[in-house]
């Protein structure tokens, strides 16, 4: 587990694939703040804006500590972070003098929002032609509903997700983090790095439009063409995998009592799905039978007959415990798993291996717990420095760059535009 300090913040800056690309970061809580982590994490220089007194409202989401989130030091970590109030004339201008100087610019307001502060692309392009803009709303910079207010959950109910979250014939529910948004921000990214090697050739700078409902709409797999091609609307399913068996949830011991009440026992993911993985699969439960039945070769007859399978895979996972069911199954080389909670994960060998947990330190002294950099890159890879700062605590530092001088930034101060 790798330990990060935050005074290593200016090591190896010449390790960093992204090392001398400047961001500046207009966003508010997950879209465009993670996008912009991203991009800090392997060695941009991210310039954080938040509103003087409150800050990004994600420093009071989810759990605190130290009347700070705990998410803050993921979301934050490796930015500068330069009070300014974007309402105001000379915090327009200050962001229009780091623009000039930036290669990206990351936001996720409501279109319209930065044209309305004479921060929009037309303006910001025409004084810096090579930058290139992130540009995350709910449902895009155009189109008849580009003025709506769109938050993650919208999004990924319009894009599809939400309707097929859940179980048949039960309200649908929403997966527990907010993936349209982190989906938005991957997009983002990818915008943001083609733009800049597209930018190598051109010398000229561009925007990214990405929608929140796009995204996930995106990840849908073949929700459009089985509609178009054959008539079918993709129904929730539960823990099952339609169409691709066998792909489930199957109990362990102690999940069901006699009268088939749950007891709080524990499940196992098996995904069996491959033709080989499907008859080593069977052996390994007792079942040659299934195994060898000419009918169930391929996934599409297996898929016709998909209850009996899990039928047959549940009914010997209900008289073992998850450990042996899990030993039993990795033995014969056919995936498995359990879900994972946070306790879980922090203590997987593989997790650690891999350096997906971080320890860092922050600026109290105290140790916490983060999920490591992704992707990982063998000749430059990414970084973590330390948690996420104090709300203006590169004010001064990101002004004196910009040849502001002190009594101004102390004028700037008394009438909150810093």
């Amino acid at each position: 587990m790798k330990v990060t300090e935050e005074s290593d913040m200016a090591a190896g800056d010449n390790a960093q694939a992204l090392a001398g690309l400047k961001v500046v970061e207009l966003g508010q809580l997950i879209a465009g703040p993670f996008a912009s982590k991203l991009l800090g994490e392997f060695g941009a220089d991210v310039i954080k804006i938040e509103p003087p007194g409150t800050g990004d409202p994600l420093r009071k989401w989810r759990v605190l500590k130290d009347d700070t989130s705990l998410w803050w030091h993921v979301q934050t970590r490796n930015k500068r972070s330069l009070a300014l109030d974007l309402r105001s004339e000379e915090g327009q201008d200050v962001v229009r003098r780091l623009v000039d100087e930036a290669d990206i610019v990351v936001e996720n307001f409501r279109p319209g929002t930065l044209e309305k502060w004479g921060l929009g692309w037309e303006t910001l392009s025409e004084r810096n032609p090579k930058l290139i803009m992130v540009r995350i709303s709910g449902y895009g910079q155009t189109g008849p509903y580009r003025d709506r207010p769109g938050f993650g959950v919208i999004g990924e109910a319009m894009g599809g997700l939400r309707y097929l979250s859940g179980h048949p014939d039960q309200p649908s529910v929403r997966v527990g983090i907010s993936i349209g948004d982190s989906l938005s921000a991957l997009y983002g990214v990818i915008g943001a790095l083609l733009a800049l090697q597209e930018r190598h050739r051109s010398g000229q700078g561009q925007y990214i439009d990405v929608a929140l409902y796009e995204s996930v709409f995106a990840m849908m797999e073949s929700l459009i063409p089985e509609y178009d091609g054959a008539e079918v609307i993709r129904e929730p399913s539960g823990s099952a995998l339609p169409g691709i068996t066998p792909s489930n949830a199957y109990p362990c011991a102690g999940n069901n009592s006699a009268d088939g009440e749950s007891t709080g026992g524990e499940y196992v993911l098996i995904a069996g799905n491959g033709d080989s993985i499907f008859k080593r699969l069977m052996l390994a439960i007792g079942r040659q039978d299934l195994a060898d039945d000419p009918r169930f070769a391929h996934n599409d007859g297996r898929s016709r007959h998909a209850e009996l399978i899990d039928g047959a895979i549940a009914d010997w996972t209900r008289q073992h415990e998850r450990d042996y069911v899990l030993d039993v199954l990795e033995g014969a080389h056919v995936p498995v798993g359990y879900p994972y909670t946070a306790k879980d994960i922090v203590a997987d060998p593989h997790y650690l291996a891999r350096e997906m947990i971080e320890t860092i330190r922050l600026g109290n002294g105290e140790s916490l717990k983060v999920p490591g950099v992704l992707p990982k890159l063998s000749r430059t890879p990414g970084r973590v420095e330390g948690g996420g700062p104090a709300l203006g605590q590169h004010t001064q530092d990101v002004l004196d760059e910009l040849g502001i001088d002190r009594e101004t930034q102390a004028k700037m101060h008394e009438r909150g535009v810093i």
